[in-house]
């Protein structure tokens, strides 16, 4: 067997465990809905995808894009601020504990409690994106920071020699350090933005987005709908960390290498 070979073998394997995976979880919910689980309220897969297919991408489009957009912009305020401040850190290391504190604060914080106040301040779809950046804030700021400090104390040194301050040693070394880690906190962060776009939405003062319309089937007691809707919410959440986990692959190739290794 070739070294190429043996390296695709372990991907291969976690390929065919993932379908593996899917493929159980289809068959428990089948079998839990056969079986009248919770009143009924567990419908069988075929029921939910019929009850897709009648509602259409004409229920499903506008609700899937609007959420979609408050999640990205939830996920680029909350991530540019998180990196921000986490390269902020770097160029002055005196700002760390308080800047920890303010992540720990957003983090312990229940966001939900904030939305309202959000929404009657500013209105509008304001609490979706609030929310969604919040999500992604904590997350990424303590994998950048790890990141930035993976730095190679060789390079740093290096660049110190040659009469290079903070800035330098960030921009030509730190950066680079920390794409893998900073890569992986962003794919946690893009199901996180998911997540705070629909709880956002949850809270009123818009008329669309798929928190909207999940709310509005679980009013009417519409079950095929209802579960319809959470699909499209897990499909929205796996699509941006499919986006995020294809732009890491692309910017940082030699971390692939690795992890096939």
């Amino acid at each position: 067997m070739s070294a190429g070979t043996a390296r695709r073998v372990p991907a291969d394997m976690g390929r065919v465990a993932g379908v593996a995976g899917v493929g159980a979880l289809i068959v428990l919910w089948w079998a839990l809905a056969a079986a009248g689980t919770a009143g009924g309220t567990i419908p069988t897969p075929w029921r939910v995808l019929s009850a897709m297919w009648s509602d259409g991408w004409g229920l499903y489009g506008p609700n899937f894009q609007v959420t979609a957009i408050g999640a990205l912009q939830g996920f680029l305020w909350g991530n540019a601020l998180a990196i921000g401040i986490a390269a902020l850190i770097m160029l002055v290391p005196r700002i760390e504990p308080l800047a920890t504190q303010l992540a720990i604060l957003s983090y312990c914080t229940p966001l939900v409690a904030l939305g309202p106040i959000i929404l009657v301040v500013f209105g509008g779809r304001t609490p979706t994106v609030f929310l969604a950046a919040m999500y992604c804030f904590f997350t990424t700021m303590v994998g950048a920071v790890s990141g930035l400090r993976s730095a190679d104390p060789a390079s740093l040194d290096l660049v110190r020699a040659y009469g290079g301050g903070r800035w330098q040693q960030l921009y030509r070394v730190r950066s680079i350090a920390a794409l893998p880690n900073t890569f992986a906190a962003l794919k946690i962060a893009a199901p996180s933005a998911v997540l705070g776009a629909i709880i956002g939405e949850y809270l009123g003062g818009v008329d669309s987005g798929i928190g909207v319309a999940l709310t509005a089937a679980q009013t009417a007691y519409n079950v095929p709908r209802t579960w319809g809707m959470a699909i499209a919410a897990a499909a929205l959440a796996g699509l941006g960390y499919l986006l995020v986990a294809g732009a890491a692959r692309l910017i940082t190739p030699w971390t692939t290498v690795e992890e096939r290794r």
